[in-house]
């Protein structure tokens, strides 16, 4: 399929323009709740910037690293195991459920960034998926005995 390397290529350079904006933003979101000294009923601002930093540095490293394993599947050409093919199936969940919060906070662009980054994930998962459809090899039933 001639599809499947340019895909994994695209999905790999969005993840990880991703995993930098996610953690700019959230890092510049603490630095703003720290500034200003805001409070949300009653919580200290100090861990509210502590906790939105380090939630950007998570994200951030979650969505590289899913980035990573679409790099990998690109330059090797083969599809992802394990651990990878959960994490690429889990981004596609969060772009799903990200799309759905999008939709209803900010507007149709975001949402439509997430649903196209989704359907660019699950268009590389099929795209590496196995021709018969199962991640198992077919196995033919023993053949009969023969009788002497």
């Amino acid at each position: 399929m001639a599809v499947r390397r340019p895909v994994a290529w695209v999905v790999a350079v969005i993840l990880l323009l991703e995993a930098l904006g996610v953690a700019a933003l959230n890092w510049f979101l603490g630095i703003v709740v720290d500034r200003q000294d805001m409070s949300l009923a009653g919580l200290d601002p100090d861990a509210m910037a502590t906790s939105s930093k380090i939630a950007g540095i998570v994200f951030g490293l979650y969505f590289a690293l899913c980035g990573v394993v679409a790099l990998l599947v690109a330059l090797r050409d083969r599809r992802p195991a394990g651990i990878g093919r959960v994490l690429l199936i889990s981004a596609a969940v969060v772009h799903g459920l990200l799309g759905a919060f999008a939709w209803g906070l900010m507007g149709v662009g975001p949402f439509l960034f997430m649903i196209v980054m989704l359907g660019l994930l699950v268009l590389l998962l099929l795209a590496y998926a196995p021709a018969g459809g199962s991640d198992s090899p077919e196995v033919s039933p023993p053949p009969a005995p023969t009788t002497p």
